[in-house]
């Protein structure tokens, strides 16, 4: 029987039975109650407004978005967001991973469907996401989220744990900042130098403070049209960051720690989703209830054939039913170790003498002769000329 809600759609007739078949397999969750209400999803968060009503997201101000690798609940952006936001010369919008992300590299989300969720960020408008760093910044600028399509200004960071060296090409708060330069927005990635047994959440706080003024530089040349392109900024802030020795212009070095894999029992950890709660979001749900339709039907139509097929069990080329697959887990930490390189301009060599080290990156990494010029002539005249 036909339920008034499906009575007078338009739908097919096969599809409106298989999508109320595969309602009716469901059972509520635990504690919703039988009406289902708590069930259904809050429309300002399942559906981003894109109008531009948002506060603050057409005000005049110069817009610059925030991302990070460490999560949307990460100190290091806390930190950075409210000082930019206390700034109050600049537009902030943040869209982060909901997550932890930090080595995932330059990864995008192509065959995953993201979810975006609005989260309350006081003088900001954000968003936290199911996806990386990279998935961020390329929303952002796809126009498909927001009302703009390119801010003044990209921030990756403050990432929690050095991108010198090689480290960079593991690096997702680089990664952020290098998806903005693809799209021909200025950015910078920051990151501070972590010891786990020496530091302390107050130095994001101290972090944030050696940074504004490159954030302050780099957006005023950049609105006055004078800031060089082709390049991004990667800042290393040292470990103690309120003991810096000032800027310094460096180099990408060869450093690198040694990645080592360990063997770990048990059964693999399954990452329960932060959005509404412990359940999947709305987007999520109606492609499950999509998938569960389709095998309904699928069941259906293979029940009224069943007596014109004849039923072919596979086993194999050798007549063998069943693998019994050898299932192991390894786990991997990256472990520090000692380099050889001494040159003093080393992005490493900076941070481990106390420096906050500075190096201009291109999308490849590597900067050609006349970038490198321009680069190098913009950081000594904007960021060194006042130390």
């Amino acid at each position: 029987m036909t339920t008034p809600a499906l009575k007078n759609n338009f739908l097919p007739p096969g599809l409106v039975s298989n999508l109320q078949e595969a309602l009716s397999n469901r059972k509520p969750a635990a504690g919703s109650g039988d009406d289902g209400a708590s069930s259904k999803p809050d429309e300002d968060s399942a559906q981003p407004s894109s109008s531009g009503n948002e506060p603050g997201e057409d005000d005049g101000r110069p817009i610059i978005l925030v991302t990070n690798s460490d999560g949307i609940e990460s100190p290091g952006l806390s930190f950075l967001v409210d000082a930019l936001v206390r700034e109050g010369t600049y537009n902030v919008h943040v869209l982060a991973p909901q997550s932890d992300k930090s080595t995932s590299g330059h990864s995008l989300s192509l065959k995953e469907t993201v979810e975006v969720a609005s989260v309350e960020v006081k003088g900001a408008v954000a968003y936290e996401i199911s996806g990386t760093p990279v998935d961020c910044v390329s929303i952002a600028l796809s126009g498909a989220l927001f009302s703009w399509s390119k801010p003044l200004l990209v921030i990756s960071g403050i990432n929690k744990g050095s991108s010198c060296g090689h480290h960079m090409y593991y690096s997702s708060v680089v990664a952020g900042a290098r998806e903005a330069l693809i799209n021909g927005v200025p950015s910078i990635s920051i990151s501070l130098n972590w010891k786990k047994d020496g530091s302390e959440e107050k130095d994001f706080k101290d972090a944030v403070t050696v940074s504004l003024p490159i954030i302050n530089a780099a957006m005023r040349d950049i609105e006055k049209g004078v800031f060089p392109k082709g390049f991004s900024l990667d800042v290393e802030v040292p470990t103690s960051p309120s003991a810096n020795k000032g800027l310094k212009v460096t180099k990408r070095s060869l450093w690198r720690s040694t990645l080592s894999w360990m063997a770990i029992s048990g059964t693999r950890n399954q990452s329960a989703a932060r959005f509404s709660g412990s359940q999947p979001g709305f987007g999520l749900q109606f492609a499950q209830l999509s998938r569960d339709a389709s095998a309904a039907g699928a069941a259906r139509r293979l029940s009224t054939q069943k007596n014109n097929i004849e039923v072919v069990e596979s086993v194999g080329a050798l007549g063998k039913s069943d693998f019994k697959r050898n299932v192991k887990y390894f786990r991997a930490e990256m472990v520090d170790k000692e380099h050889e390189e001494k040159d003093e301009d080393l992005d490493f060599r900076a941070l481990e003498n106390g420096f906050v080290s500075v190096t201009p990156f291109s999308p490849s990494l590597q900067l050609d002769p006349e970038t490198e010029t321009a680069a190098l002539e913009w950081i000594s005249s904007a960021l060194l000329a006042g130390q």
